[in-house]
């Protein structure tokens, strides 16, 4: 179904409401909004395959931003809110962006993109509730466009750039299916017909920029559910958005479990959340620690899955699965799975090596052909370079990511393991391990955590914590070393910034 539907048959029910603002836009302002903007795109000459950047941070307008390139047949492209203006021109250079979108919040960047654009910066330059010269001031910008669709609608995709944590971030593109948004494959409709239902109200916590944000908030106004945005996540206000709305769904990732976890009992038991009827996370590995407390909280109502912005494939493990099977992601939902070995040849139940999927979809590195051949097997399998391997039962379980191995005296280790067991740790937020170099032994594992409370950082607590690992790990997978940092660099969606780290920790 699409929000155009929805708009018809229950105009006044919200399709976006913010959270901590409370501004709600109806269905049927969301359909008016995203029509107005798609005349606008027409008027400037966008046509289907042209993209959209868009550089906003969550805010009550970017759904009609997403809706409008969706169905004018463009590519639209969400930018990390948090990238200096050369890493956001680059994106809109690679992207071959011919409109930009941009919020007041974000001015500086906005107005530092034009020297970091040798070929020029986009025709089309509209900025959200603000002005800025050369730029055009939106909404205001198109109340006088039509609220009725364009007349040549036609299915556009999102072109996601990867968060760029080993490297600068690569586009990832599908062809268009070429066809109207009516007879266009549905934005997760099974999944979301199999999850979730009608009557439900849909929490998004993280920023929208993100692929799972943008498309599970997308795809549940498909179905007429509305969405709440929070305008930023934190521990506290994720449980008071929770019963202020009434949520019944939502999709966290586990840094958010863990810092929720970590607040006080008093503050975590003060909020009401028993409208939950299912919550799913991912984007990275769980601790399965942290998923058994989150289960014993909210019962066993925390679905997982795994997938990749490459949508070449995924998984799917319910709560009461998982208890069962602890630490898996699930069994193939969409694309068959394969472990491969470093010979290319598939593996046995209980070997780690890279994850493969069999799928229909296919996908490019944009403007990197050898990263495009890299991704795919000679045997039409496809991967994005995660390590795992499947149980005799064909339950997958991931073991780390291939850039993250560390080879420590011949030895591979993969780090995820020692920051799962770390981050249990009640004095501990956030953990990060890693290889630095090492005469001896080519590396050695290095440990950096961020603390619950950054004052009681020390030597005798980075000795205590060492062997409280080696108490529960073998030796050789524990840090030789553990030092502290006041907040990790990790992304909205979890994923370590680990570069930064090794760069810091090799030079000292």
């Amino acid at each position: 179904m699409q929000i155009r539907e929805h708009a018809e048959a229950n105009p006044d029910k919200p399709a976006v409401i913010m959270y901590p603002s409370g501004v709600v836009i109806t269905f049927a302002e969301l359909e008016a909004q995203a029509n107005r903007l798609a005349h606008v795109f027409r008027r400037h000459g966008l046509r289907e395959g042209d993209a959209v950047a868009i550089l906003m941070e969550n805010n009550e307008h970017y759904h009609a931003v997403m809706w409008a390139s969706r169905r004018a047949g463009l590519y639209y492209v969400p930018i990390n809110s948090h990238l200096t203006a050369a890493e956001v021109g680059y994106i809109v250079d690679n992207s071959a962006a011919k409109a930009i979108i941009g919020s007041a919040g974000l001015t500086p960047v906005l107005q530092g993109l034009a020297e970091q654009l040798p070929n020029g910066m986009p025709e089309l330059r509209l900025i959200v509730d603000g002005q800025l010269d050369g730029w055009r001031s939106y909404p205001e910008c198109v109340a006088d466009q039509p609220d009725t669709p364009i007349p040549d609608e036609i299915e556009g995709d999102l072109l996601q750039y990867s968060s760029g944590t080993t490297g600068r971030p690569k586009g990832i593109k599908r062809a268009l299916p070429h066809l109207p948004p009516a007879q266009a494959p549905g934005l997760m409709t099974a999944l979301v017909s199999f999850w979730a239902n009608p009557d439900g109200v849909y929490l998004s916590p993280a920023p929208l920029h993100h692929t799972a944000p943008s498309v599970w908030s997308m795809s549940m106004q498909s179905a007429g559910i509305p969405v709440v945005v929070m305008a930023k996540f934190d521990a506290e206000g994720a449980l008071e958005a929770i019963g202020r709305h009434q949520v019944t769904h939502g999709q966290f990732v586990p840094v958010m479990f863990t810092r929720m976890l970590k607040l006080p009992a008093a503050v975590r038991d003060s909020y009401d959340v028993s409208s939950l009827q299912r919550v799913m996370h991912a984007a990275a590995p769980c601790p399965v620690e942290i998923k058994k407390q989150m289960i014993d909280w909210w019962g066993p109502i925390v679905d997982e899955y795994y997938a990749s912005s490459e949508a070449i494939g995924s998984t799917l493990i319910t709560a009461d699965e998982w208890l069962a099977h602890p630490g898996s992601v699930g069994r193939a939902m969409a694309g068959a799975l394969h472990i491969v070995g470093e010979d290319g040849d598939e593996l046995p139940p209980g070997e780690p090596g890279e994850i493969y999927f069999e799928s229909p979809n296919s996908f490019e590195y944009l403007n990197d052909s050898e990263k495009t051949a890299a991704a795919r097997h000679d045997r039409g399998w496809m991967t994005v370079g995660d390590i795992g391997y499947l149980d005799a039962d064909g339950y997958l379980y991931l073991t780390d990511r291939r850039h993250h191995m560390i080879i420590s005296g011949g030895v591979n280790i993969y780090p995820q393991e020692a920051e799962n067991m770390l981050v249990i740790h009640p004095r501990v937020m956030d953990a990060a391990v890693f290889g630095v170099p090492d005469d001896e032994m080519g590396q050695s594992v290095k440990g950096v955590v961020q603390l619950v409370d950054h004052g009681e950082a020390s030597a005798e607590l980075a000795e205590e914590l060492l062997g409280w690992i080696r108490e529960r790990l073998a030796h050789y997978k524990c840090p030789r070393s553990i030092s502290f940092e006041a907040q990790l660099p990790r992304t909205d969606t979890g994923k370590l910034y680990k570069q930064t780290l090794i760069e810091k920790y090799s030079a000292s």
